[in-house]
């Protein structure tokens, strides 16, 4: 069991790829806090999880929520060893067209989120004294740009940044921060994404995803949320300061580096 004796707060994992990190890490031992602004969906996967998961609802944009999610899932667990900053949203628009209402709200979600979700368990790391694993959900569009996606994308690189500083600042208490970088996952978050890129570019929803999504990817494939859950375990049970300030592209050879 690789997490054994160790606890978790997973973020959007109510659904999709936060779902999948939180049934793996359970898998290998770890008491999971199932942690999403849909606390109906976050308790749905936790009771289906067992004893060793709890739900908690978490807007990851609230200051106070994030606060009173962390504090509540190290009281129940007794600290807390693992956070994956996972929860993000989508919003296909031109630069031109965009809101500034839209840039806020995507910045806040993915930027500000993992800020938030990072300062409070960092902090628990820290008074702990047994290190810990931050791991910030990117993406490949931490590395690419894509047109009609610049919150999102100008998002997910900060995120680098950011994990880079935790990385400095953690070392000396043996907390480690990292990011996996996905390429396109079938979530709900993309599958949302296909009939509105099709309509936008007048062209079939199957090539869309053959002709946009998966067209540099070496085998046409889409990373699956299994895939993603697998990096984010070897992340979370890495044993030393030896990976840190790190991103990991998943993605089918979409973005190679």
């Amino acid at each position: 069991m690789k997490l054994e004796r160790k606890t978790a707060i997973v973020t959007g994992a109510a659904s999709g790829i936060g779902e999948q990190i939180a049934r793996t890490f359970a898998a290998e031992g770890a008491r999971v806090c199932v942690a999403d602004i849909d606390l109906a969906g976050a308790g749905r996967v936790a009771g289906s999880i067992g004893a060793g998961a709890i739900a908690v609802r978490m807007d990851v944009t609230d200051e106070g929520e994030v606060e009173r999610g962390v504090t509540e899932a190290a009281g129940r667990f007794g600290g807390i060893d693992i956070l994956v900053s996972n929860a993000g949203l989508q919003h296909v628009q031109s630069i031109t067209e965009l809101s500034f209402a839209d840039w806020k709200r995507i910045l806040a979600v993915h930027l500000d989120g993992a800020f938030l979700t990072t300062r409070a368990c960092l902090r628990r790391m820290l008074e702990q004294g047994r290190g810990g694993a931050l791991i910030l959900m990117g993406s490949v569009h931490s590395k690419e740009a894509s047109v009609q996606k610049g919150p999102y994308v100008a998002a997910k690189h900060a995120l680098l940044g950011l994990a880079r500083v935790l990385a400095k600042e953690g070392a000396a208490h043996g907390v480690r921060a990292n990011v996996i970088c996905p390429g396109f996952v079938l979530t709900p978050l993309a599958e949302r994404q296909i009939p509105q890129l099709a309509k936008q570019r007048g062209v079939s929803e199957a090539s869309v995803v053959r002709d946009v999504m998966l067209a540099t990817t070496v085998d046409g494939e889409f990373t699956t949320v299994a895939d993603v859950a697998e990096v984010a375990l070897f992340l979370a049970a890495f044993p030393s300061n030896a990976l840190t300030g790190q991103s990991v592209v998943v993605s089918h050879g979409w973005h190679m580096q």
